[in-house]
């Protein structure tokens, strides 16, 4: 019999006719993975805006404020030898981590992104504070896992590399050539993934056009630029990996990031990456990603270093050695199972 597994997120959820949809993949995709090996429940914020993918679980449970949350929690903490994994760290979140170590539950709460970085863009030195003071004591009352050790920031953790790519990623790849530059971005239309900034730069600029695929249901973010497309937060997995074949570099303006799936979608399609300084930790040893500073000549720069090197660059692309989805969730399961 499968153990119990409780997985807590700040994330919206939608509800429509008895089916739950989310906007962020992970929240999709790392419930569903883990369900094959526990008795998954998932507890997130309930949304009153369309969400585009489907969350397939059995048991869902969304709440619209922090009590019926709160209650459900401990109603939980009954369950003796259930698990407890808490998806990043908000003021949600935080205040479930400090519940259930109260109840005598030691969660593992997975560290996906920089919050220090995300918290300054959106509300400066203030935000930067808030997040430390949770993250220290998060730190005292929980086990962390996470994508990136400078997330963890000296703190005890185990790394993990998480992964949406299946078999369908990495067959019948199209080579592309570059006559004009048909940039791509995937991604949420929010102001610390810098998309804004980007498109500041790339506004009616001539021979080089962007997609964006992201945009949410009902969004009140509207970009209207000759040269700049706006699409749906794309659910279909076959619709996706068109748009990356379509466009021949694909572009991550964010502030911050921690492990971001697209880039990991991008290289997998053949499609080099370029990102800006902010982010540059996030290269390793992946071949195809390029630096730019966050201005136009020096984008410009780039992206025609890309285009005389394309051929060359396509042929490094080849050598890069991805992780997938299953080995993700299969590690991940494995520590949650020896979290105590």
């Amino acid at each position: 019999m499968k153990k119990k597994l409780f997985i807590f997120s700040n994330e919206s959820i939608y509800l429509n006719n008895d089916k739950f949809f989310c906007d962020n993949i992970d929240l999709k995709s790392t419930p569903e993975g883990l369900s094959k090996y526990f008795d998954v429940n998932l507890f997130a914020r309930k949304s009153y805006k369309k969400r585009s993918h489907e969350v397939k679980l059995k048991k869902i449970k969304i709440f619209t404020n922090i009590f019926s949350y709160i209650t459900e929690v401990i109603s939980s903490s009954k369950n003796k030898d259930s698990k407890y994994f808490v998806i990043s760290i908000t003021p949600y979140t935080f205040i479930i981590s400090l519940l259930l170590r109260i109840l005598g539950k030691k969660p593992l709460i997975y560290l996906r992104s920089d919050g220090y970085g995300e918290y300054k863009a959106i509300l400066g030195l203030f935000g930067k504070f808030v997040y430390h003071l949770m993250f220290n004591i998060s730190s005292l009352v929980s086990n962390f896992v996470s994508c990136r050790d400078y997330i963890l920031r000296g703190k005890k953790g185990v790394l993990v590399k998480p992964s949406q790519l299946d078999t369908s990623w990495f067959k019948k790849t199209k080579s592309i050539e570059i006559k004009k530059f048909k940039l791509l971005y995937v991604g949420r239309i929010r102001k610390e993934k810098g998309i804004f900034s980007l498109v500041d730069i790339l506004k009616n600029k001539r021979d080089i056009s962007l997609t964006i695929v992201g945009a949410e249901h009902n969004t009140t973010s509207k970009i209207d630029f000759k040269n700049i497309s706006t699409h749906i937060n794309e659910s279909n997995k076959s619709k996706l990996i068109k748009f990356y074949d379509d466009h021949n570099i694909f572009i991550l303006p964010s502030f911050t990031e921690g492990y971001p799936m697209v880039v990991l979608e991008s290289l997998a399609r053949r499609r080099p990456i370029v990102i800006f300084e902010d982010i540059k930790h996030i290269i390793t040893n992946q071949k195809g990603i390029f630096v730019s500073k966050r201005n136009f000549v020096s984008l410009f720069g780039t992206l025609n270093y890309i285009k005389k090197n394309y051929n060359k660059i396509q042929k490094e692309l080849r050598k890069n050695e991805l992780p997938t989805k299953s080995q993700f969730i299969e590690n991940l399961s494995k520590l949650i199972s020896n979290t105590s």
